[in-house]
């Protein structure tokens, strides 16, 4: 096995006061192997309950340990997301990070390739460096890439390794069988991460545990469901055009989106920024989610700087430019979705 338990157990203490830890609680360490790297040991802690829009301090492991802070989310209305795809580990990263730091928001949605490791096992090490200012302090809720998958014939034949073993997202809570898709509920709004390199075909569990979860939700009590993909199934980019995991994916799931009233499906991929009207099977429909596509982290590869002309009347608005969004949920029926861009 390349991800593996070790014996040691691994300890969290934490509390509301700086340096009074009156809660402790223990879990697991992991270690794994890719090729000939071998990982630190990862430690793996689930906590709580705990308070809504709370601080809670906290050390992991010895008391010569580091004391974080983090704060927990609202449990209603407003809340505020902020939203980026593709980050990357640039100057571009940076000054997104920066910005985001310095916004009042509850929890960061991640739409798919975070560190671009790209097999480069440092790279995962260097990228938690640069986010641990950030992450350890809110929540940060992502979903895999491209860039996640790491998959070698031969030499290393087993997909997603890194990213599973240093990104345990909540997917047991939500009844999945894959880090590679889950679901939680913050504030009154309903997140679906959803996987755009693992199997989604009807015949597929993702597909099945897609609708058992949406079948669950309880629009009284969540009245917003909110859906992240890295492939966007709507763009006018020459970018990542009729590729599978856009293509096939759509046209496996969106009648399930459809059918659930999604509101809204954030995208990655495309290094650009795009907005969409509400659209099912490619044409504006009222009762469709609003598509969005925000893989404008920073990474290195550039910007998507080319569109397809004329511009699609279902696309509102397009631009190549590296950003952020925030999107706050004001009530049970109303959001707003801003976007902060820099220009290359």
């Amino acid at each position: 096995m390349d991800h593996r338990r070790t014996r040691l157990q691994a300890t969290l203490q934490y509390g509301i006061s700086p340096g009074k830890y009156e809660y402790s609680a223990t879990g697991s360490t992991s270690s794994y192997t890719y090729v000939t790297y071998e990982s630190g040991e990862i430690h793996d802690v689930v906590i709580g309950p705990l308070k809504p829009n709370t601080v809670y301090y906290y050390r992991c492991g010895l008391e010569s340990a580091p004391e974080f802070s983090f704060k927990t989310p609202p449990d209603q209305f407003p809340i505020n997301f902020a939203v980026t795809g593709d980050l990357g580990q640039t100057d571009w990263t940076r000054s997104t990070l920066q910005h985001i730091e310095k916004s009042n928001y509850d929890v960061l949605l991640l739409p798919g390739d975070l560190s671009y490791a790209d097999l480069d096992q440092s790279l995962w090490d260097s990228f938690g460096r640069l986010v641990e200012p950030l992450a350890s302090q809110r929540p940060w809720m992502v979903t895999q890439g491209n860039h996640e998958v790491e998959e070698i014939p031969l030499l290393h034949p087993h997909a997603f390794t890194s990213y599973n073993a240093r990104w345990h997202m909540p997917f047991e809570e939500s009844g999945s069988d894959s880090n590679l898709y889950y679901s939680f509920e913050v504030a009154g709004v309903h997140v679906i991460m959803l996987g755009s390199y693992t199997s989604f075909h009807p015949t597929s569990l993702q597909y099945k545990w897609l609708q058992a979860d949406l079948r669950k939700v309880n629009r009284r009590k969540t009245p917003w469901i909110v859906v992240l993909i890295h492939a966007p199934w709507y763009n006018s980019n020459t970018a990542h055009q009729g590729e599978p995991e856009s293509e096939d994916m759509k046209a496996a799931m969106e009648g399930l989106l459809y059918g659930a009233r999604v509101d809204v499906v954030f995208a990655g991929h495309v290094h650009a920024y795009e907005r969409f009207t509400r659209v099912y099977k490619d044409q504006a429909n009222r009762c469709g989610p609003v598509h969005i596509t925000i893989g404008d982290g920073g990474n290195h590869e550039g910007l998507a700087s080319e569109y397809i002309d004329p511009q699609p009347k279902i696309s509102v608005f397009r631009e190549a430019s590296f950003g952020h969004g925030h999107f706050e949920v004001v009530n049970a029926t109303h959001a707003r979705m801003d976007v902060a861009q820099e220009r290359r």
